[in-house]
Order: structure tokens, then C-alpha cells, then sequence
């Protein structure tokens, strides 16, 4: 998939099932939610990297 940035955010697909794993993939429903409620486009790419890792760690 690449690396990720704050923009691509809204054109991801996720995937249609969650895999549940302790760290959940990128395209994981459950990430991408997360996600959506931070406002992630005006976010620096520091700042989104945190927010990523925190989303996919839970």
C-alpha cells in the first residue's frame, strides 16, 4: 500500500471484514472509522502518524 498521508484518508476502500488483530491493518473498517472522527486533513504529518498508530493499536 505505500505510505500513508492525511488526504488519502476519504478514498481508502476498507476491507469488508475486520481481521481483529492487536494491530489492525491500514484498510481495516475499525482504523478508517477512527479515523474519520479526527480531523485529519489539517493534520501535519507528525501529528498524523500518532493519531494512525493510536487508531491501529487499540
Amino acid at each position: 500500500m505505500g505510505k500513508l498521508k492525511a488526504k488519502d484518508i476519504g478514498r481508502i476502500k476498507p476491507k469488508s471484514k475486520c481481521c481483529k488483530k492487536r494491530t489492525r491493518c491500514v484498510k481495516c473498517p475499525v482504523v478508517l472509522h477512527r479515523l474519520g472522527k479526527q480531523d485529519c486533513g489539517s493534520m501535519c504529518k507528525k501529528d498524523f502518524q500518532k493519531v494512525l498508530d493510536k487508531a491501529r493499536k487499540r
